[in-house]
């Protein structure tokens, strides 16, 4: 016989609803944050706001004056002089509402995040462990914008675009955060294990690694303009795999993984077959160890969506990177991530073990 769910109870259930309605809208507009924040790089709008004002900045020029006064200031960097001199007063704003709105969805999901945590630390919602995770993401959150403000001040004197090797890092960190959240939104549902092999969980845990890498290597193109060079498949450069002398002409070698346009490419690529092919072999291997449906339909899923997201890749670069698809190879990828961590989180998953009281009698304790 069920044990009768008191009133408290049934608070403390509603309230895990409006937790994990919460950690939805802010992954949500994190997502909304990088599709934006990939039109301000295709657009080359990043450089268009020269000052860091994290409080004040939030309002946009109200008054011809103050558009001058910003326009005035773009003037004296060097993406101004060697890119877009001549550019019109409306032309600039263009530039600059992209970049404005790429800052202000920024800080809007720091006080969507923070307000709400804060009200549900008051009303006792969140466990021990779940608070624990949460301000760790307010944390990187914090350290985000200030990785965002070093970015853009890397293009502000000697160059005219901002550094790759930080545009990847905030990129990367972005999604960091992200991954946290649908991490803990999965967790929060409080799902029994699902049935799949060893070697299943360590392939999904591959395919993790393999999408963040890619990530970073795609953010890497983005940095260095490569997805508008070498604009050929399936060769590059004339050759499926170019001549070592081409790829690694910089000393040290290493150096060519991050500065060199045709090596960060080609990386690209190749991290984009063999992602292609651990998926198909993950799927495979789920279907034939007869793993459990969720572990089968996601494996599928991973499988379609990478192939989908090369497909749209051959074409961006085809086309050098037109702003429609570009976005949509990006939104992709985010989708691809996305799966990869719902099945590595499903395939770890162990007995859950329950760490509150309250929590046990939420999931039915009793029964």
């Amino acid at each position: 016989m069920l044990t009768p769910i008191s009133t408290d109870q049934q608070a403390y259930a509603a309230g895990m609803r409006q937790v994990r309605a919460w950690l939805i809208v802010v992954a949500a507009m994190i997502v909304c944050t990088l599709m934006v924040g990939g039109a301000t790089r295709l657009t080359e709008s990043g450089l268009s706001i020269v000052e860091w004002k994290p409080v004040t900045g939030t309002v946009p020029p109200l008054t011809d004056a103050e558009w001058s006064r910003q326009f005035e200031a773009y003037k004296t960097i060097p993406q101004y002089r060697e890119m877009n001199r001549g550019m019109s007063l409306s032309e600039f704003k263009t530039i600059f509402w992209w970049e404005w709105g790429h800052r202000l969805l920024g800080r809007l999901i720091g006080a969507v995040f923070l307000l709400p945590f804060l009200w549900f630390l008051w009303r006792g919602y969140l466990s021990s462990d779940l608070k624990r995770r949460l301000w760790i993401i307010f944390a990187l959150g914090g350290l985000q914008g200030a990785v965002g403000w070093w970015m853009v001040s890397s293009g502000l004197t000697e160059r005219v675009s901002v550094s790759q090797y930080r545009l990847a890092l905030h990129f990367i960190l972005a999604l960091v955060i992200f991954s946290a959240i649908v991490w803990t939104l999965r967790r929060l549902d409080r799902l029994p294990p699902a049935l799949g092999s060893a070697r299943l969980k360590m392939t999904s845990r591959i395919l993790v690694a393999l999408v963040f890498l890619q990530l970073y290597f795609g953010a890497l193109v983005a940095g260095l303009r490569a997805g508008r060079a070498f604009n050929t498949w399936p060769l590059i450069d004339g050759a499926f795999i170019p001549a070592a002398e081409r790829l690694f002409f910089e000393q040290p070698w290493w150096r060519n993984f991050f500065d060199s346009t045709l090596t960060v490419q080609f990386t690209h690529r190749m991290i984009a077959y063999t992602l292609v092919i651990v998926a198909i072999l993950h799927a495979i291997d789920a279907f034939r160890s007869r793993a459990s449906a969720a572990v089968t339909t996601g494996a599928a899923w991973i499988a379609s969506m990478m192939f989908v997201q090369m497909i749209i890749g051959i074409l961006t670069l085809l086309n050098q990177v037109p702003i429609d698809l570009g976005l949509a190879h990006q939104a992709v990828a985010i989708v691809v991530l996305t799966l990869v961590l719902c099945q590595a989180e499903r395939l770890g998953r162990t007995l859950p073990e329950t760490t509150s009281a309250k929590l046990r009698l939420v999931v039915g304790e009793g029964s």
